[in-house]
Order: C-alpha cells, then structure tokens, then sequence
C-alpha cells in the first residue's frame, strides 16, 4: 500500500523497481546528499526533508524484491544513517564518508546500469 504522504509518490507505484540497485542507490545518495547541503546551509527544515525524502526512497529499496541479497547491507547503512543525522553518530560518520559511500553508486549505474550486485 503506498502513502499518501509519500514525497515519491510515482516511483513508490512501481517505477522505483524498474531500476538497478546501483541506480536506487545513486537516488538515495542524491537526497542524501541534499540533505548534507542544506545542514551545512543551517536550513535544518530542508536538509530533514531531504533526509526523509532519503529515507522514503531506503523504504522502497528494502522493500524491492531483488535486492533481499543486499538486504543485509542496506539496513546497515539505513541504520548508519538515521543515526547520523538524529542520532548521536556513535558510528562516526561525516559529511565526506556519506558523499564517499554514494558517489560510487552513482558512478556505477551511469557506466552500468544493469549492475545490482553490492
């Protein structure tokens, strides 16, 4: 059942199970970091809607039938990430290990696409 409050309200009717997990994991990495940007602007209203926004998208991600291999290593870094931005980043995350982690999605899925493996 999608949400009425759902921000990606097209790509939580199915199209987001279309693309690559490298490709989802490129999207996130977008929102996440948006959400990076805007913090470091002091706009704390938007870089948290990027960060749900982000979160939503981690949602269909989990959600996603193909990606139950990877399932495992996405719930980390789902994890690791709620608890950099509203935790207390026991994990020791910064702003340039979150750009690190996603910029490699986003690479992978313009040269392959079709990649889904971690």
């Amino acid at each position: 059942m999608i949400s009425e409050n759902f921000q990606h309200k097209e790509l939580a009717q199915g199209r987001w199970f279309s693309l690559s997990l490298m490709e989802q994991l490129g999207n996130i990495g977008s929102e996440v970091s948006r959400a990076i940007n805007w913090k470091n602007k002091g706009n704390f209203q938007q870089s948290q809607n990027a960060f749900y926004r982000g979160l939503e998208l981690i949602y269909l991600t989990v959600e996603d039938k193909k990606n139950l291999k990877q399932l495992r290593e996405i719930l980390m870094m789902r994890e690791s990430l709620c608890d950099f931005f509203v935790g207390g980043n026991q994990f020791k995350s910064s702003d340039i290990s979150w750009q690190k982690y996603f910029l490699q999605f986003g690479y992978a899925a313009r040269k392959n696409p079709t990649i889904i493996n971690l």
